[in-house]
């Protein structure tokens, strides 16, 4: 037996997770990097789940065992009922009322075990006039004012990544809630719903925004704030290459190191806390930038604390210094993956093996019913 104190933090947990897209298996995978026993089941004939082909790895889904199941087959349905009747948490990001007409809603489930985390995702929540409709990360963050906010004042709002809605505000949140929900059930022994919503978790994440705007910090008009690319030390700049460089002088002692690495004299620049004279330092930063490579500017700033940094795509990412000293991404399996987060001084992570897949009478060997 490993060291306890050796073992990943969730070891023991284990989990049901329903087959859905963004959220729901971004969830599975950090849950399963820490150590917890997740069980995918998905559902026979949902070919759109399978973005990437079977015969490739799909780094999000390691860590996991899985089982394909034809719900329509009563003994089928029956044994899930048993492995959902043995673990600890469920998570399911269909739309609101999928589940209970499958035989698994909260009400079947909770009854059978009472200790049981039922943790549902969606974008827009259990109850509300629009829950029952589609929707995606643009979606939700389009109606918290997120999307609103981003971009370039003349330029419609850009399409952004789908990192805010579906991973920070969905993924995170939705996890957050069932390690909750575990630490309550230790002191009450009882599990819990929760209702996880994308627009919830968004509204959440940009509560430091609605506090600047409450107290006159921020106008929602694009481009006129400090961190939204109005700033003209807080921006992205075009290097002589082609390439960028991204710089967060904000401080003003950050600032007056990123001044000095441009080779210019603080004192002959106007006074930055003056925002109508914005385009002007702007301008002079522009044209100093685009006399050097990216990488001319980056082995001129690093070590310092200018806050100026490369630009990288995802395929030089791995190589940078900092990224490469603490293996964040690595190319172990051939293709570029990122390493489980967080780190812990005593427990370890959860090997990622590529998903496997196996049958229900497998996984209820694995998981035997509990005293």
């Amino acid at each position: 037996m490993p060291d306890a104190h050796q073992e990943p933090p969730l070891s023991g947990i284990r989990i049901v997770e329903f087959a859905a897209l963004g959220p729901v298996p971004m969830a599975g995978m950090v849950l399963a990097d820490l150590g917890a026993d997740v069980l995918r089941v998905q559902r026979v004939g949902r070919g759109e789940l399978d973005v990437i082909p079977p015969d490739q790895r799909d780094a999000v889904l390691r860590g996991r065992r899985v089982i394909k199941v034809d719900l329509a087959d009563p003994i089928a349905k029956r044994q899930v009922v048993e492995l959902i009747d043995r673990a600890d948490v469920l998570i399911e990001g269909y739309r609101p009322g999928t589940t209970e007409r499958l035989g698994f809603g909260p009400d079947v489930c909770c009854a059978a075990n009472p200790g049981l985390v039922y943790a549902r995702m969606t974008g827009w929540g259990q109850g509300g006039p629009t829950a029952h409709t589609a929707g995606h990360d643009i979606n939700y963050l389009s109606v918290t004012g997120a999307l609103h906010a981003i971009g370039r004042r003349d330029a419609p709002p850009p399409v952004p990544l789908n990192l805010i809605g579906d991973y920070g505000g969905g993924s995170m949140f939705l996890v957050t809630g069932i390690l909750a929900a575990l630490l309550e059930r230790g002191r009450s022994g009882r599990g819990q719903v929760i209702d996880a919503a994308m627009v919830d978790g968004v509204a959440a994440l940009l509560q430091p925004v609605l506090s600047w705007r409450s107290v006159g910090q921020w106008t929602d008009r694009r481009e006129s704030n400090l961190l939204d690319g109005a700033a003209p030390f807080y921006d992205t700049y075009a290097c002589a290459d082609g390439r960028y460089v991204a710089v967060g002088a904000i401080e003003n002692r950050f600032y007056a190191e990123f001044v000095a690495g441009l080779g210019l004299e603080a004192d002959a620049l106007p006074d930055r806390e003056n925002r109508a004279i914005w385009p002007v330092l702007r301008t002079l930063f522009a044209a100093r930038i685009q006399q050097r490579t990216r990488d001319e500017w980056t082995a001129v700033f690093g070590g310092t604390d200018a806050c100026v940094t490369p630009v990288l795509a995802f395929e030089e990412a791995d190589t940078h210094q900092q990224m490469a000293a603490r293996g964040t991404l690595n190319r172990d399996r051939g293709s570029l993956e990122s390493s489980p987060a967080p780190r812990f001084s005593r427990s370890v992570h959860a090997p990622g093996h590529s998903a496997v897949e196996i049958d229900i009478a497998a996984a209820l060997e694995k998981w035997p019913a509990r005293q």
